[in-house]
């Protein structure tokens, strides 16, 4: 297997662990944090959010939800002549998708809930669209990351058969 060859193997590989990282993390929120919190009162809903909110930014989290993008464009552009390369800007699309979610839903959401000052009306204007927005990205982002796990399938097949080509005219 070439340099390259290998190069767009681990770009690949690293992009489908970082978009599958986010896709948990939204798939988390889904099924455990937000019915969690939906048994709590208005005070312990807005707090508890508050903290997730404030503690998520940091850099391990900033580098998977970034790294993901970038490194599934990467991939994408690495990968344009290759038989998989469908499945990665589709990846890319879909990632795209949950991301700008996430900017222009989400994160707004959650800079209202900072700033609230009743939680019972705070709460009433977030939880509804706050969790139906998660809902979105997180369903995008599990395509994403099927894509991703396609191409690779797909990839691995062609370099399977690039270090390993049968005989001529078969």
């Amino acid at each position: 297997m070439t340099r390259n060859r290998t190069a767009a193997g681990l770009v690949l590989g690293a992009a489908t662990v970082t978009v599958g990282l986010i896709a948990g993390v939204y798939y988390i929120f889904a099924c455990c944090m937000m019915p969690a919190l939906a048994r709590s009162d208005d005070r312990t809903y807005v707090q508890v959010m508050n903290d997730v909110n404030d503690v998520i930014q940091n850099p391990l989290f900033l580098l998977a939800f970034l790294g993901a993008p970038l490194l599934t464009a990467v991939s994408a552009w690495q990968l344009r002549d290759q038989p998989c390369r469908s499945w990665i800007w589709t990846a890319l699309a879909a990632y795209a998708l949950g991301f700008l979610t996430t900017i222009a839903f989400n994160i707004p959401l959650n800079d209202g809930l900072s700033r609230a000052t009743d939680p019972a009306t705070a709460r009433e204007h977030f939880e509804d669209a706050w969790v139906t927005w998660n809902a979105v990205r997180a369903g995008v982002s599990v395509v994403a990351l099927a894509c991703l796990a396609r191409g690779s399938v797909l990839y691995g097949a062609s370099a399977r058969r690039a270090a390993h080509p049968g005989p001529s005219g078969a």
